[in-house]
């Protein structure tokens, strides 16, 4: 009896002799959703692209040393992916100032004059940090038409407004506010196209919890998300977006991320339906087109004259995501960020007479002044 009293310390006794612990015998901690991220097993046929079948032009680009950049490095990145011609919608930069950003505007045109006007074009873009009654539309109309004089292609409205941007009052500038009215319909008188951001993806509204899609996203970005009323319903802010495209059927707008409806083609389809001057790019939403692949191709081929390449931001490499799921039948392929998408990719295979409108036809159709000659009929 006594001897069977020390037999668990013989015992532990023996496992640390052995060079081994007691802890090492229990189970792993469980993995969480971050860290999961396995390797497909499956075996199917892949075309792993790193450039585009046609050259494309991508409508949404962003880059902000375009003043005083060797843009010949640039170019040199945009032949390696066969972008024939780049779109920088930041043509004034970010500056609040008038003086600096106008300055940032000329010095990117003789940048871009200097080195090949024929591969980059630049949108330009409105100061709406002191909106007010008196006189702030007409010189901000007058600066438009300024800016297309000197060789802006179009105008680019970012997500502030809506969201951040104020009047001299302190009230919230809406994106359908009347002062505003002026600008959409020089743009349709100057025959330039408003390139316009107005919100963020829905779930960024919606409650944080296990059913949001960008759930992940959300946590490793905390700045996005917003409370449901934050400023505004989600679904205000798209309505106001859509009030100016109903008040200007003149002026041709490109909705940017597809008006945030890549994930209800039903409802975008019926969006294009009542706004014939409603335009879309895909930038930052191919995953949302990848995981749909059967719908994405029928919406693609019914709106094939008024659907724009973009990609958003500028990291060459993530491009090929957008190749991928545009030209090949792959399936069960990665996107090339989890926190955007942790579902798989799937490519629509889209006939080369659409692939060649998405690429350029529509960009060079839609957007005045761009180069023509690099680009096959």
């Amino acid at each position: 009896m006594k001897n069977l009293l020390y037999l668990p310390a013989l015992l532990l006794l023996g496992v640390v002799a052995c060079g081994q612990s007691t802890k090492s015998n229990q189970p792993p901690e469980p993995l969480g959703f971050e860290e999961y991220d396995p390797v497909s097993t499956l075996k199917v046929p892949e075309h792993k692209l790193t450039r585009s079948k046609y050259p494309f032009i991508d409508v949404h680009n962003h880059q902000y040393q375009m003043d005083n950049e060797d843009l010949s490095k640039l170019i040199a990145q945009m032949d390696a992916l066969n972008m024939g011609l780049m779109i920088n919608l930041s043509g004034r930069g970010f500056s609040n100032s008038e003086t600096e950003s106008t300055k940032f505007f000329t010095s990117a045109l003789a940048n871009i004059q200097k080195t090949n006007p024929k591969r980059i074009a630049l949108f330009t873009n409105l100061n709406f940090s002191d909106v007010n009654d008196k006189g702030w539309t007409a010189q901000a109309v007058k600066m438009l038409e300024e800016d297309v004089k000197k060789g802006a292609r179009g105008l680019k409205i970012y997500k502030n407004l809506g969201l951040n941007v104020k009047d001299d009052k302190g009230n919230r500038v809406r994106v359908d506010d009347p002062r505003l009215d002026p600008i959409w319909a020089k743009c349709g008188e100057l025959g330039v196209p408003v390139l316009i951001h107005t919100a963020d993806p829905k779930s960024f509204w919606d409650p944080m919890d296990r059913y949001n899609e960008r759930w992940l996203e959300l946590k490793l970005h905390a700045g996005r998300k917003r409370s449901p009323t934050d400023p505004v319903p989600w679904e205000q802010l798209i309505t106001e977006q859509h009030n100016v495209f109903r008040k200007h059927p003149k002026t041709t707008f490109i909705a940017a991320h597809m008006g945030w409806y890549p994930n209800d083609l039903n409802k975008l389809d019926s969006l294009m339906k009542v706004f014939p001057n409603m335009n879309v790019e895909i930038g930052a939403v191919i995953a949302e087109l990848g995981r749909q692949p059967r719908a994405s191709r029928k919406f693609f081929e019914k709106y094939q004259d008024r659907i724009l390449f973009g990609k958003d931001s500028w990291v060459p490499s993530e491009y090929a995501t957008y190749f991928r799921v545009l030209e090949t039948d792959d399936e069960y392929f990665p996107y090339h960020k989890k926190y955007h998408a942790f579902w798989r990719m799937y490519g629509m295979g889209l006939p080369d007479e659409v692939l060649k409108k998405v690429y350029y036809k529509n960009a060079l159709r839609i957007i005045p002044g761009l180069d023509k000659s690099q680009f096959p009929n």
